[in-house]
């Protein structure tokens, strides 16, 4: 994988831990992280991951 450049969540608290952090790669490519895991990588698009937080937001997602 080539060197990406992270960027922390706003929403992320001030420490090093429990951040979320994104990268860029390519036009429709979005990696995320967990600051705590980083190697663990999850990659989507853009418009994936735009409908998964409207959902969320709109709270169509069951918490348990």
């Amino acid at each position: 994988m080539p060197q990406l450049t992270w960027q922390k969540s706003s929403f992320s608290g001030g420490g090093e831990s429990e951040c979320v952090e994104l990268a860029t790669a390519g036009p429709d490519r979005i990696h995320l992280r967990e600051s705590d895991h980083p190697h663990e990588i999850a990659t989507t698009t853009a418009s994936t991951l735009s409908a998964l937080l409207s959902t969320i937001k709109g709270g169509g997602v069951n918490r348990p």
